[in-house]
């Protein structure tokens, strides 16, 4: 264990050590180093050169500063704490020095300039955030300045916010409007460099990111009205004008389709003429939603034989809300039935004429059997949909080879046909995503025509952002060498030895390379029985 040769926070760790149990060890050890280091340094306009640093970090306890003018290091002082130095006029590369509560420490250079001149050339970028209402962002830059005051005008709030020259500062009004903003740029001179604008706060009206994707799910666990994930009840009228106030429109964000009810008062969602669901097999009725200005979404399945009832759901502004409503909640309403359903009713809560974006409207349950590890294909009740590409077909087949290691009755087949991509493979998609507190060795039993195959194992995280390739950014992939041919064996794939695993990601896609790296010469590969050991 680490000892600490600085003196720290007394109060930090005697709540450390009272929170622990008699038999619990702190690992101090295992604390990581401060992050995201940087400092506001600001100078006195009095021609003295004194320049203030004010440090900021993640998960630091202490700072001390490097003034890189050949100058001592400056004391320790605490998170929150300022120091202060004393610049002949240049620049200089000073360093903050962050240290954690284990004494690990990370260091940052800051350019330090310090002019006698008044800043020149200002130039000041004024920016509306696209995702969150009535904030602004301002960057100042000018010559010889060392950092810049923002006055952002809004009544109530006379104090400015300071950034370094260069570096943004945000601020988020409490009102949309029209606002005269001052920018006062700064050097070690007496006279400062002021420039003055009239800024709009403007709402964000509109969704800027799509809702989040819907897991996987078996066909018999979800009833879908509308999204893209799941296969959706045909001929569901999204406005079927029942006399109310408000437009509707399909928005699309860049190809992702969603609901728009614009100044809604009520609305109604109905399914196509004789049609029902019974949706009392159901455990949620789901929905995403997202809205600049309405707080509470009220929320009505109709039963064909006795009415409605009604849920209302608190909306969070400028973001996605996912909502999941139990279905005893409405059946707990005077004996509601849910083997009926052929409408759905929105309404705003409590004010009317306010609009919402909607998405990924369905019903589920939660499964009796899952996709997830460990797979052995021999389920009757899933459906296991791989998905080839680079010229490899895969299906779930009779295992044509029941003898030695593997016995059992279904194994998954991929055919890498002649010319496939040396990069050919098939994914399938877990519905309960990779744990690693279940073990980060992957065996798979694999059925090779030869010794020699490399076989690549690859998870994914599908809701994370394309790479170059458009494939998702957050991956992690093994390599093994077949050893037998024409018959099975089982490689073991430790997912530590790839550098890009990372324990706490929640993988959600498995991916099987055969003969990886190679062209496609006609031949078939057969795996089965993937699982997690330690």
């Amino acid at each position: 264990m680490k000892k600490i040769h600085f003196i720290i926070h007394l109060f930090v760790l005697a709540a450390l050590i009272g929170c622990a149990s008699d038999d619990l060890d702190i690992d101090l050890d295992g604390i990581a180093a401060p992050a995201n280091v940087s400092a506001l340094a600001t100078v006195t306009q009095d021609n003295t050169g004194k320049v203030t640093f004010l440090p900021k970090s993640e998960g630091a306890t202490q700072y001390k500063v490097d003034f890189g003018d050949g100058s001592p290091v400056s004391d320790l002082f605490n998170t929150g704490g300022t120091v202060s130095h004393i610049y002949q006029e240049g620049v200089y590369k000073s360093k903050i020095i962050a240290v954690g509560l284990n004494g690990k420490t990370t260091e940052v250079e800051k350019e330090v300039v310090v002019s006698f001149r008044a800043p020149e050339n200002l130039v000041v970028v004024v920016t509306n955030d696209l995702s969150v209402s009535k904030k602004i962002t301002v960057t100042a830059t000018a010559d010889f300045a060392l950092f810049y005051d923002v006055y952002f005008g809004e009544a109530g709030k006379p104090d400015p916010l300071s950034a370094n020259n260069g570096e943004p500062v945000s601020y988020t009004y409490q009102a949309a409007g029209t606002y005269t903003i001052r920018v006062v740029s700064k050097s070690a001179a007496k006279q400062t460099t002021e420039y003055t604008a009239e800024v709009e706060a403007k709402l964000v009206l509109n969704p800027t990111t799509s809702a989040p994707t819907p897991p996987s799910r078996q066909a018999g666990d979800v009833i879908s009205i509308y999204g893209s994930k799941y296969a959706n009840i045909p001929g569901t009228n999204f406005y079927p004008n029942w006399g109310q106030a408000g437009t509707f429109s399909e928005f699309d964000l860049n190809g992702d389709k969603m609901l728009n009810y614009i100044k809604l008062n009520y609305q109604g969602i109905a399914l196509a003429d004789g049609v029902t669901i019974d949706v009392s097999g159901m455990e949620y009725l789901h929905m995403d939603v997202w809205t600049a200005d309405l707080e509470k979404l009220a929320i009505f399945p109709i039963s064909k034989s006795n009415g409605e009832r009604k849920v209302e759901k608190d909306l969070t502004l400028n973001q996605w809300t996912s909502i999941d409503i139990p279905i005893s909640a409405f059946t707990s309403q005077g004996g509601f039935t849910v083997a009926d359903i052929f409408q759905l009713k929105l309404d705003t809560a409590p004010v009317p004429g306010k609009s919402v974006y909607i998405d990924n409207i369905y019903f589920y349950k939660a499964a009796g059997e899952s996709i997830s590890l460990p797979i052995d294909f021999e389920s009757a009740n899933l459906t296991y949909t791989w998905g080839g590409f680079g010229n490899v077909d895969a299906s779930v087949v009779t295992n044509p080879n029941k003898t030695g290691l593997n016995v059992s009755n279904k194994v998954v087949k991929l055919d890498k046909k002649n010319g496939a991509e040396t990069w050919g493979g098939a994914s399938l998609n877990f519905e309960n995503p990779f744990d690693a507190t279940k073990g980060t060795k992957v065996k798979v039993t694999v059925w090779s025509p030869k010794a020699g195959a490399t076989i690549l194992y690859k998870m994914e995280l599908s809701t994370s952002p394309p790479d170059g390739n458009g494939n998702p950014s957050v991956n992690t992939e093994v390599q093994a060498v077949t050893t037998v041919a024409n018959g099975w064996e089982v490689l073991t794939f430790d997912l530590t030895s790839s550098a890009s695993f990372n324990s706490t990601v929640k993988y959600d896609r498995v991916i099987l390379f055969p003969d990886f790296g190679k062209t496609g010469t006609g031949e078939t590969y057969y795996f089965d029985d993937i699982k997690q050991s330690n």
